[in-house]
């Protein structure tokens, strides 16, 4: 199963702008099936198509795609405007240039700039006047402009590494998810580095695509896996393969041909440990079965190889916060 939660931070995050703005969400939450409980527990998960869903009623709510996190707001349709506009552009340089050259007619729209240093390309963002005490809307626009990027040429681009102009912030382990690569905090400035190969790729994609594309975007690209090619996605594509036989170290090691204790330090470099990685997929894939009534929470202790339900609740609550009855009676 690739389907990844969502941390409530992310949730609770986007939230704020508009809570600030005087909208009541409690409504909206319970609509969506998110328990206002989920969101004051660090680390309960919400599913995402939820959160997906989350993103799309602010904007309607607010008619702001910058969710009151910028210093006007943004309104519906821009960014599908913005994309009509690059899409007949022959490569992605090109695409890239229209496209900041078209939120740049937006006096108050955060300011991106796209520059060379030797073979390497940065995107930047000027982050300081945005009024985003958790980064949402930070690191929503370099998320969404790099799976955008990735989407027009075909493939998925490698970042080099990211940078923040903030200090390392609580939820700091889900960027591996966010931007899979190296990262760097408290560093200055707010950017992503990659090669500068990729501009002279052409555009794949054209006005039928496009359709497709915005019918969700960019709203689930905010909620969409990365299938980077990390050491840690890798060993979530291969655990996910069956979720009944769980493979020991020693035997995905064998299968990457790598001796366990390259394996662990290649783990422990990327912030991750390979109980870590099963503990993550394990909880994801129970809150995938928690949201559907076909199986008992035995069967789905069961599904996940544990020897019995009272196993299964000690662990759920210690990843989560919630017992697996709690969370599916407030589903």
């Amino acid at each position: 199963m690739r389907e990844r939660t969502i941390a409530s931070h992310f949730a609770r995050a986007a939230l704020s702008g508009a809570r600030r703005q005087g909208l009541d969400c409690n409504d909206l939450l319970q609509e969506l099936g998110i328990h206002p409980q989920w969101l004051d527990e660090p680390r309960a998960r919400i599913a995402p198509q939820q959160f997906t869903d989350l993103i799309q009623r602010l904007w309607q709510r607010l008619d702001d795609e910058y969710l009151g996190f910028a210093q006007a707001p943004s309104k519906r349709g821009t960014f599908a405007m913005m994309c009509h506009a690059l899409i007949h552009c022959r490569n992605l340089e090109k695409a890239l240039q229209r496209g900041l050259l078209f939120y740049s007619l937006f006096p108050a729209a955060p300011r991106l700039r796209l520059e060379r240093e030797g073979e390497w390309v940065c995107l930047s963002l000027d982050d300081r006047d945005l009024r985003d005490p958790d980064h949402f809307l930070s690191e929503s626009l370099l998320l969404i402009w790099h799976r955008l990027s990735s989407w027009l040429i075909g493939q998925r681009i490698r970042l080099e590494h990211t940078t923040f102009s903030y200090p390392a912030p609580a939820h700091a382990s889900e960027y591996e998810l966010l931007f899979p690569c190296p990262h760097r905090f408290a560093s200055g400035s707010t950017r992503l580095v990659f090669h500068g190969r990729y501009l002279a790729m052409p555009l794949l994609q054209d006005e039928r695509t496009l359709k497709h594309f915005l019918e969700r975007s960019p709203a689930d690209l905010l909620s969409r896996p990365d299938d980077g090619d990390s050491l840690s996605s890798q060993l979530r594509r291969l655990l996910s393969q069956d979720s009944r036989r769980w493979p020991d170290l020693e035997a995905v090691a064998a299968h990457l041909h790598i001796s366990p204790q390259t394996l662990r330090r290649h783990l422990r470099e990327e912030g991750s440990s390979f109980q870590a990685l099963k503990d993550q997929l394990r909880r994801d894939i129970a809150i995938h079965h928690l949201r559907r009534a076909d199986l008992s929470l035995q069967q789905i202790a069961e599904h996940l190889g544990f020897s019995e339900p009272s196993a299964f609740h000690r662990a759920f609550k210690k990843w989560t916060g919630l017992t697996p009855g709690a969370y599916r009676e407030q589903m």
